[in-house]
This record gives structure tokens, C-alpha cells and sequence, in this order.
């Protein structure tokens, strides 16, 4: 992260999220924000799971880009560079991992769900899980959250009517962390979510204003 931000032609500041896990790395985390000004933290409660997470970073966000990245390393902030020449084209800019660094078994339940994610919603994203985007803060402040949202952001963005950009990014072994997942519970999540997410879309509203005139300006004219 260090050397992103010495890299970087926008001015960044970096926010770490304590999912409120028990296993030691809020030390860690404060320990990192006390050498850095431009490091700031927060800390959750009880662990509530990483879209809970990632709608904290988004309610405290205050800039106009909000960059998210995954705790495990396994991809690297310095792909960012590559996301900023789309910024004012593109609401979401979203990673592809083209060549990921898993075990079998997660590449093969990542598959059967954007599989299945892809058949039932067809939002053409390729890879809506990885954990590296940058998006407006402004759009992302109005995506409707729930549980296991974190899979569906770009769909979400492009609901609003915004646009997103995919570009292939780097992926690595995972180094920080373990997973906890496995084959059957990283299919009955995504799929139940889905089933949620295309029930939400149904019934979205949207509209626009054709033509609108305010009160007070009809009174405005006529006292005039």
C-alpha cells in the first residue's frame, strides 16, 4: 500500500476495516495507522460479515472515488494505477482475475456461480467478486445493501443505470488469512442471494422527469 501511495497521481487516503474478528489484527491495523497520517481505521463491533464491512468503508468514505481491496494480498492496490484513465468515463471500475492463484475447489465454485449468477441476471460481469474497484462514492452510497451484496455490486451499479469497466488485474496465492469456506457453502450463499438479487431488480423503481414545475416558482411569477 505504501508504495501505491507514492505512486499515485490522486491523493489517497486509506481506510482499513475491522470485520470485528478476534485474531489479533486490529493491533496490527492500529499499530499501521500510528506510523501513516494518510492511514485511518475502524473497527467493528461483532464480525457481520464482509459486505456489512464494506458498507462501513462506504458510509465513512467522504472523497469522490472509493477504491475497495480484499485483506488477503492476494491482489495488489498498485493495479489501481491501471483503473484511473476510465475514472470519468465509468461509474465502476471492476478487476477480472484472469489468471487466479486458488485452490481447485475455489476456482470451481467461483465458476458454477458466475455461471449460474451470469444465467440468471446475464449482467455480462465476468468476475463480480474480486476484490479490487474502484467506484463513485456518490453511486455507491445509494446501492441498496444486504447481506452477501458484496457479489452483486456491479449489478447493483448498473441498476442505478451506471456504467462499468472490467480490466484484468493480478492475482496471487492467498498469504493473510484463512478461508472458510468450501465447496458447499460458497454454492447455497451465492445462489440464495441470487435469487434475491433478481427478485430486487423485478421489483426496482426507476423514472424520469420529463418535465416538472415547483410550487414556490409558480408563486414567485405570480407575485412578480
Amino acid at each position: 500500500m505504501d508504495q501505491y501511495i507514492s505512486l499515485t497521481p490522486i491523493p489517497s487516503k486509506i481506510l482499513f476495516v475491522n470485520d470485528g474478528s478476534n485474531d489479533g489484527s486490529l493491533e496490527i491495523i492500529k499499530d499501521i495507522c500510528h506510523h501513516h497520517e494518510d492511514y485511518y481505521f475502524v473497527s467493528l463491533e461483532r464480525n457481520c460479515g464482509l459486505s456489512t464491512a464494506i458498507k462501513t468503508g462506504i458510509d465513512l468514505c467522504e472523497t469522490r472515488y472509493i477504491g475497495y481491496i480484499d485483506a488477503d494480498l492476494q491482489t495488489s492496490p498498485l493495479d489501481f494505477l491501471k483503473y484511473f484513465q476510465y475514472l470519468d468515463s465509468y461509474c465502476l471500475i471492476n478487476g477480472i482475475r484472469a489468471k487466479r492463484n486458488d485452490s481447485l475447489i475455489k476456482k470451481l465454485s467461483s465458476k458454477i456461480a458466475n455461471a449460474f449468477r451470469r444465467l440468471m441476471i446475464n449482467d455480462g460481469i465476468q468476475d463480480t467478486c474480486c476484490p479490487l474497484k474502484i467506484m463513485e462514492t456518490n453511486v455507491a452510497k445509494q446501492l441498496p445493501f444486504f447481506k452477501g451484496m458484496h457479489r452483486f455490486i456491479p449489478a447493483l451499479v448498473q441498476l442505478k443505470g451506471c456504467t462499468v469497466k472490467q480490466i484484468e488485474v493480478q492475482h496471487f496465492p492467498r498469504y493473510a488469512g484463512t478461508a472458510k469456506f468450501h465447496l458447499f457453502n460458497r454454492l447455497v450463499g451465492p445462489f440464495l442471494d441470487t435469487l434475491v438479487f433478481v427478485w430486487m431488480r423485478k421489483k426496482n423503481i426507476r423514472y424520469k422527469i420529463s418535465e416538472f414545475e415547483l410550487i414556490h416558482e409558480r408563486e414567485q411569477l405570480v407575485h412578480e
